[in-house]
């Protein structure tokens, strides 16, 4: 049985920084595509940063270029999300993501295996 745990979400000011984790089991994240994806009330999810299994030109959204960075750790079969310079328009449900691969495309649509999500709020 496949579990994706995610946490590291929390309550921070404008320009502060956190670091989401979500630990796999089930599967080895090393052997697949993984990402963030985030979504806001009233919103739609979408992609925040991908990674294909080979971790070749991950993928990172527009709004979080230079302020994300997505990483794995396949011997903890954790996937981290490092973020700095937080606004408050980065308040959102943030949920990792696995799947066979994304092809460049990150969306929720081609991952198949989801963490039940860890709570951003960022405050101006």
């Amino acid at each position: 049985q496949v579990q994706m745990v995610d946490s590291g979400g929390d309550l921070v000011e404008a320009g502060g920084s956190l670091r989401l984790s979500c630990t796999a089991s089930g599967l080895k994240i090393g052997d697949f595509a993984v990402g963030w994806f985030r979504q806001a009330p009233g919103k739609e999810r979408e992609g925040v940063s991908c990674i294909a299994w080979s971790e070749d030109d991950p993928y990172y959204a527009d709004s979080v270029k230079g302020r994300f960075t997505i990483s794995r750790d396949s011997a903890k079969n954790t996937l981290y999300l490092q973020m700095n310079n937080l606004k408050p328009e980065d308040t959102a449900m943030y949920y990792c993501a696995a799947g066979a691969d994304f092809s460049g495309r990150c969306e929720p649509i081609l991952f198949g295996y989801w963490g039940q999500g860890t709570e951003v709020t960022v405050s101006s």
